[in-house]
């Protein structure tokens, strides 16, 4: 029986690869505008709310709640095959903005709204992160 095909791995650039790059180095991370104190996801070079180029990269605590969740059974790429089911979540996190990221840590059937989760960063490459929620017990 062969071994199944790597897994897809992103190439992100812009101020995306930042994102990744963070996390690669072990930190959530998002862009926070230094003017008026509100963070953005997907990251931005001016702030959404007040319009500042005013912005830094800010550390998040790592822990949210469940906002929304699908469950894969059928995957685009065969390298994730061996994961399915598997599924995705919406967290809120609580600085304010949501993030996507995959589950782990428990059965996909205690999902739930406003469950308590924690982030978990799984590096992949020098450059790039998976971000993965998992409950917050």
């Amino acid at each position: 029986m062969s071994a199944p095909p790597p897994k897809m791995i992103p190439d992100p650039d812009g101020l995306n690869a930042d994102f990744y790059q963070h996390l690669a180095d072990g930190t959530l991370c998002m862009r926070h505008c230094d003017d008026c104190g509100v963070m953005h996801h997907p990251p931005r070079y001016l702030c959404a709310a007040c319009g500042s180029a005013a912005v830094s990269w800010a550390p998040l605590c790592g822990k949210g709640r469940i906002f929304s969740w699908t469950v894969t059974h059928r995957p685009i790429d065969p390298g994730w095959a061996p994961d399915l089911p598997w599924a995705t979540v919406v967290v809120e996190m609580e600085e304010g903005p949501r993030l996507v990221g995959a589950w782990r840590g428990a059965s996909n059937d205690v999902l739930k709204l406003d469950l308590p989760v924690r982030v978990e960063i799984e590096k992949q490459t020098e450059h790039f992160a998976l971000l993965y929620f998992c409950p917050d017990s």
